[in-house]
């Protein structure tokens, strides 16, 4: 600009018309130090800046940052934003492409719930036409497509009104009800039509000629497992023990790595459904070393997020090279829970020698927005060798033979609370409502505590076999899976244990103490 033939080079002040003082402050900064700092309430005029003086680099740290920070409060903005500057055609992840599809993804998901925002409402119509043409609309009746074009057009009524014939092709009246039908074509915005003859036509389209069921309307609540023996360990089991429906992943083939896509195979350590329905899991990427991968629904693959080095137990028993001395053995449970809102990584290390045994816990707080861990506070090492972690809602609960601890993660604190019963030896646990059941290797009894009363309370079990049960709550009610792959259903009104049926193709392996249980998008069921 200063050095070419230009207005710009021979006047004393320059106009940067468009650009914020703070913005341009970021920029001059990293013409001199090489370094920006990206946040969520600058990221897009950092990136209009970077378009504007031609900085690569920045653009690709603002892209990077804002495809890690696509979620249900960010997804229908960052989709605009993309859009507007989606014209480049780069293949790579970082391109703004790839940042508009990845948004478009997370509002197809949260649609009911994003269709009520102003950011929704200030969608262009080719944007919103785009968006409700989608079969991967996570919607469980077509109404809720409707009511969300209504508001749309309401939200400024002259400017949209005309626009409503060529939106309507888009809604599928094959998906809804004669009343449902009827109801439409008797709305004010539908009177108001010029011709609304048309939109007659439109439903009474013979229905075996109209497009197929959204995605979400056929969304199961399903048992998540992961193959353990044989040549391929990388497959997912998605089961419903009610309607017997069930359909495998092979999560092995590929996956994004936030650059690119990979095909290698990986094997799962443990898994968790959170409170929206996103499933993490935990890989072991070599022996000292854990990545974290989320399983994208509406584009049925797994991304990796970030990875993290396993940390060695604090305490290691002395090495003996005397003959006839054993040498010191470490068991490590790991756990991936959520715990208000937040992802967690627990490991419980058993190391062990002779007669002497100690208990010492790892445990890192996943931050979503920098795709980074960071370490949390522990309680006091416990001697004794059985131990189980669980969630619930605000609270992570550690139970051991003897003690039971709570974690409050608003203060990264832990707090002894009333312990169980003695020798409980707890395998596996599992949280439902206010109420935490917990149980041991051979399901003898049912030991129940009560988060509101801080009280224990205990159910019948089932023979003293060693069982290796995990505890799992389908459909609101208890429910066990056995090492043999045999589901049985807690029936509390006769305090008896009912067999539901036996998993299909095993052998399946449960990861941790916990069986993840998500609704899932059944792609091609099998009974």
């Amino acid at each position: 600009m200063f050095t070419s033939d230009v207005a710009e080079s021979r006047q004393k002040t320059v106009v940067l018309q468009d650009m914020d003082a703070d913005v341009f402050e970021e920029i001059l900064s990293y013409f001199y130090s090489g370094t920006i700092y990206v946040s969520l309430d600058k990221v897009q005029p950092l990136y209009q800046a970077a378009d504007l003086f031609q900085l690569d680099y920045v653009k690709t740290a603002c892209k990077k940052y804002m495809a890690m920070n696509v979620d249900s409060s960010t997804c229908v903005d960052l989709y605009r934003f993309a859009d507007f500057f989606s014209m480049d055609n780069n293949a790579a992840f970082f391109s703004m492409v790839a940042v508009r599809s990845r948004s478009l993804i997370f509002i197809c998901k949260f649609f009911a719930e994003v269709s009520h925002t102003e950011e929704f409402y200030s969608l262009s119509v080719n944007q919103l036409t785009e968006i409700i043409s989608y079969d991967k609309l996570g919607v469980k009746e077509e109404t809720i497509v409707w009511e969300a074009v209504v508001r749309w057009v309401q939200h400024s009524r002259e400017d949209r009104l005309h626009h409503l014939p060529s939106i309507l092709p888009h809604i599928r009246f094959n998906l809804l009800t004669s009343d449902d039908t009827a109801a439409i074509l008797e709305h004010p915005l539908v009177k108001e039509i010029p011709g609304s003859s048309e939109v007659s036509n439109l439903a009474v389209i013979p229905k075996t000629s109209n497009p197929k069921r959204r995605i979400g309307m056929d969304a199961q609540e399903m048992l998540l497992l992961f193959r353990t023996i044989g040549t391929d360990t990388t497959q997912m089991l998605c089961y419903n023990p009610t309607s017997k429906l069930y359909t495998t992943y092979s999560y092995g083939r590929h996956y994004f790595d936030m650059r690119r896509e990979v095909y290698t195979q990986f094997k799962v350590l443990t898994a968790t459904v959170t409170s929206n329905n996103d499933i993490y899991a935990l890989v072991e990427e070599s022996h000292d070393k854990l990545a974290l991968f989320q399983y994208i629904h509406l584009a049925d693959k797994f991304e990796k997020k970030s990875s993290f080095h396993r940390e060695k137990p604090e305490h290691s028993p002395r090495q003996h090279i005397r003959a006839g001395r054993s040498k010191p053995s470490d068991k490590a449970i790991e756990y991936l829970v959520e715990v208000d809102g937040h992802l967690y990584y627990i490991a419980v290390h058993v190391t062990s020698q002779s007669k002497e045994r100690r208990i010492s816990m790892v445990m890192k707080k996943y931050r979503y927005s920098t795709d980074q861990w960071q370490d949390c506070s522990k309680p006091s090492a416990d001697k004794q060798p059985c131990s189980v972690v669980v969630s619930s809602g605000k609270h992570l609960f550690l139970i051991t033979n003897t003690e039971m601890h709570r974690y409050d993660p608003s203060q990264d604190s832990w707090s002894k609370v009333t312990p169980p019963s003695p020798n409980l030896e707890p395998c596996t646990a599992v949280a439902m409502g206010t109420e935490i059941f917990c149980t041991d290797a051979g399901l003898r009894k049912i030991s129940v505590y009560n988060i509101e009363e801080d009280s224990w309370s205990e159910l019948p079990g089932c023979s003293g076999l060693y069982l290796k049960p995990t505890l799992f709550v389908f459909e609101g009610q208890l429910h066990v899976c056995m090492h043999n792959e045999q589901i049985y259903l807690y029936d509390r009104s006769e305090g008896a244990w009912k067999y539901l049926l036996t998993l299909p193709d095993g052998p399946w392996g449960i990861r941790g103490s916990m069986l993840p249980v998500a609704y899932m998008y059944v792609y091609n069921p099998t009974s």
